[in-house]
């Protein structure tokens, strides 16, 4: 078991850590999913009420990523990976909008910055999927 998930996140940082493996910078991505949300709950009424969609995009990343292996097919692989992407780019914009409208602050910024690059990552994995099955 990776020393990361026998550990909890310090409270103090929203630096990811950015391991090489995809699987494991899901799951850091998902637990700093987390703690935005209960960030959220500290922000007032809109804060709290974005919250579970954030949470709920955030965190489904990694698990439609888990499930992708899993897939039928190829086909039914890419179409998870696609999940993936649109999850992480529903995440990424909810938490640009909170950003934007000051309810999340510059400390959360890396997170932010996070859902950019996995976006980017879970592209590319899907062009090379597509390029793969041609």
């Amino acid at each position: 078991m990776a020393m990361n998930m026998l550990m909890p996140m310090a409270p103090s940082t929203w630096v990811p850590s950015k391991p090489f493996d995809l699987r494991e910078r899901l799951f850091e991505f998902g637990l700093l999913t987390i703690r935005v949300v209960q960030f959220l709950h500290t922000r007032g009424p809109i804060g709290v009420a974005v919250s579970s969609q954030i949470l709920s995009s955030g965190t489904s990343a990694g698990a439609n990523y888990e499930e992708a292996d899993d897939g039928t097919s190829p086909r039914d692989s890419l179409a998870k990976k696609m999940i993936v992407l649109r999850e992480l780019k529903e995440c990424r914009w909810r938490m640009r909008l909170v950003r934007a409208a000051g309810i999340l602050t510059p400390a959360q910024d890396p997170v932010i910055k996070e859902s950019d690059e996995l976006v980017k990552i879970v592209a590319a994995v899907i062009r090379n999927s597509k390029s793969d099955s041609n």
